[in-house]
């Protein structure tokens, strides 16, 4: 397989370093990026090639990841539909619906959706993945084959992105500044700040995976720690006195009606 993406940023990077790094021999990446000092980062991984245009990449690769921001899209597609119509092309764009790409490159209009996240940057991702009705499903195991190397992956309907971005694709946002609030409360007791980071940042790591491995609730493996009159239990109330959960559901609601209005 030849996959080709479009963008060297965060995301794009994270997906050429992951992949490149369980490929197979036969198998070969294309990256093309306007701005040099990012596709100049690419050029020392095993497997990867540095396209000089857009129209090149296009043109070499089976498969082609767009790892490039919402507000492009209008300007790239009418290039890249004028090379070939006929590839699979992968968008990672929140608000940018499948329809929206086909209209553009016109028929077989071979277009899948990926809302995936940050942590790919670190093998441990999440992404979503839905389909256009011309995508065969050998084409989808393949995408499918690109992203499980950086994560998990699930097929959702289209329909489901907008709440998936709300808790997936955004949320380590949120996650960050759980931790950061961690820390810069132990900095103020003394603990120093590499320290503090450690003990945050594990802790929330084992929690997130206790859910994924235990068949208890969160609910319950947050009860199985409160011990009446224990420690935890004080700082679970504030938590709920404050509106912890309620204030959370309100931020995924405000990215899920951002996303809703962005789709184009």
């Amino acid at each position: 397989m030849k996959l080709g993406v479009v963008g060297a940023g965060n995301m794009g990077g994270a997906l050429i370093r992951g992949f490149s790094a369980r490929m197979a021999d036969s198998d070969e990446i294309i990256v093309f990026d306007p701005d040099k000092a990012k596709l100049s980062m690419c050029y020392d991984i095993d497997g990867v090639t540095a396209s000089d245009s857009l129209e090149s990449l296009v043109t070499q690769a089976e498969i082609i990841v767009l790892a490039i921001k919402p507000n492009m899209f209008e300007e790239v597609m009418p290039e890249i539909a004028a090379v070939s119509r006929d590839k699979v092309y992968v968008s990672i764009a929140a608000g940018v619906s499948i329809s929206f790409i086909v209209d553009i490159l016109g028929q077989p209009g071979k277009v899948i959706r990926v809302m995936p996240n940050t942590p790919a940057m670190v093998n441990e991702g999440m992404a979503a993945m839905a389909r256009s009705i011309s995508v065969t499903d050998d084409e989808f195991a393949q995408v499918k084959r690109v992203f499980e190397s950086v994560g998990k992956v699930r097929d959702v309907s289209e329909e489901q992105m907008h709440i998936i971005t709300g808790i997936s694709g955004s949320s380590p946002a949120y996650a960050y500044m759980y931790i950061q609030a961690l820390v810069e409360k132990a900095e103020d007791e003394g603990l120093d700040h590499e320290t503090a980071k450690l003990f945050a940042a594990q802790a929330t790591l084992g929690a997130s995976k206790m859910v994924m491995e235990s068949t208890d609730s969160p609910e319950q493996l947050r009860n199985n720690v409160c011990s009446p009159g224990g420690t935890t239990i004080e700082a679970v109330n504030v938590l709920t006195d404050r509106g912890f959960i309620d204030t959370v559901a309100e931020a995924v609601d405000a990215c899920v009606r951002k996303s809703e209005n962005m789709e184009k």
